[in-house]
């Protein structure tokens, strides 16, 4: 790879954008070799320069538009065009729908699973808000030059962008971060330093519940005795809305944002939160959908596909803290869980009994190892519904999914091409109904889908 900088000047270039990228770039040519320019918009003419050249492929930063496109809006005022998490900000929302619309379409047409051309492929359901909608706010916190920014890292940096306003953010998420930046300047306490390897507060997380407005605040430490970090846990539980602080203990090493140990320093163990009239107790490391009210969508459009019955005993694989097992239990005889992570098990266990839900039982193991067990007891697998990572369904669950062949099963992916390339072994048995984009994520590329398998006769 050959990368430019700022003192061996690039040539201005001049770039037709065919199309986006599935990372929301725009596309182009130049001298026959893809180009890769973020922020330029399908239809527009742009001047551009090179920054990275690979064999493949190019990178390109956006100069100047000569001919703009009509689906292009205002960016959002106030905001660094550099911070991640806005790649479509400046493209109308109905395009932004057509677009997720396409990914899957592009990602079929890449992998064609069986009879992909015949996939129903439906519109993108919209979010019923394009803006401030994410309810968990996971800022970085370092000290520069004097000064402590509190916000996002610019893509593929370790340069951090201070956030005073982030577009698709709960408002009041935002507020509660800005005060929490305030009492840790007003304290003096230590922030974590990667250069020096210091040890400090490295993240703020906030959280905030939709049914209850309750906030629940993580504060992600370097090191576990961070001085005065009690003292200010006390006076974050006096800002509006905080119920409860903890403290989530990591290392440099760990490339994960979070570390294993996790401690309340004062306040609640759980908030609460309501998806279609059922109740979710959340721990900090819980999972949960970041769009509340496009999650009630998601998960009603995933429940109206399984067709559920009565005399049916439906599986949730990788369950998390039950919420759809849970939402479905009025529908069916039975449903069993089944999640790798023991905690979740042990919260699924307990949203069971705050719903007084009796028909419900979560076991804690891979799917691929439980499932075949509950085949040989001979509990009746009728119906599956799968929420795995972005990584997909490995080959060996797919495996045990032939060979255990559940009547009906959905699929809810957050990722178009992993999901293609699972339709390509699961539609040796299964007949893909079809597929239904939901946006969950407005602004932004991520992408989220619901799809209804029907094994064939």
């Amino acid at each position: 790879m050959t990368k430019f900088t700022k003192n061996k000047r690039q040539k201005d270039i001049i770039i037709t954008i065919k199309r986006l990228g599935i990372n929301g770039e725009g596309i182009g040519y130049y001298k026959k070799k893809i180009i890769f320019i973020p922020g330029a918009l399908p239809g527009e003419v742009v001047v551009a320069k090179i920054t990275n050249e690979h064999p493949h492929y190019l990178e390109g930063e956006l100069v100047r538009i000569k001919e703009k496109s009509p689906d292009r809006v205002p960016f959002p005022k106030g905001v660094n065009q550099e911070t991640g998490g806005l790649e479509l900000a400046n493209l109308a929302y109905n395009k932004q729908l057509e677009f997720k619309q396409h990914l899957i379409l592009d990602a079929l047409r890449k992998y064609h699973p069986r009879n992909y051309q015949k996939i129903k492929v439906k519109k993108t359901l919209a979010a019923p808000a394009e803006l401030y909608y994410r309810n968990k706010a996971q800022y970085q916190i370092e000290l520069f030059k004097g000064k402590t920014r509190l916000g996002l890292y610019a893509p593929n940096s370790h340069r951090l962008i201070d956030l005073p306003e982030m577009p698709t953010q709960s408002l009041q998420t935002q507020k509660t971060e800005r005060a929490i930046k305030h009492l840790i300047d007003k304290a003096h306490l230590h922030i974590a330093n990667y250069r020096k390897h210091l040890d400090g507060i490295k993240t703020v997380v906030v959280r905030e519940s939709k049914a209850t407005q309750e906030i629940q605040v993580t504060l992600i430490t370097i090191g576990k005795n961070i001085p005065g970090l009690k003292k200010l846990a006390q006076d974050i539980m006096q800002l509006p809305h905080v119920v409860s602080v903890f403290q989530n203990e990591t290392q440099w090493q760990n490339a994960q944002v979070w570390g294993n140990k996790t401690i309340k320093l004062t306040g609640k163990s759980h908030i609460m939160e309501e998806i279609l009239e059922k109740k979710f107790k959340l721990s900090p490391r819980a999972f949960f959908q970041l769009n509340p009210a496009q999650t009630t969508n998601l998960y009603s459009e995933a429940l109206k596909l399984l067709d559920l019955t009565p005399d049916q005993t439906l599986i949730d694989a990788y369950s998390g803290v039950g919420t759809l097992g849970i939402l479905a239990s009025d529908r069916v005889r039975q449903v069993i869980g089944i999640e790798s992570i023991p905690e979740a098990v042990d919260d699924a266990q307990e949203n069971c009994r705050l719903n007084h839900v009796q028909n419900a039982q979560y076991i804690q193991g891979t799917v691929e190892k439980v499932l075949p067990d509950l085949k040989k007891q001979g509990v009746p697998i009728d119906a599956l519904i799968v929420d795995p990572p972005r990584t997909g369904l490995n080959k060996q669950l797919i495996k045990t999914l032939l060979e255990v062949k559940p009547k009906t099963f959905v699929y809810i992916s957050c990722n178009p091409s992993t999901l293609a390339k699972d339709l390509v072994l699961l539609s040796e048995a299964y007949d893909v109904r079809l597929i239904k984009p939901v946006d969950m994520m407005p602004q932004t590329p991520r992408w989220e889908g619901v799809t209804k398998l029907v094994l064939r006769k």
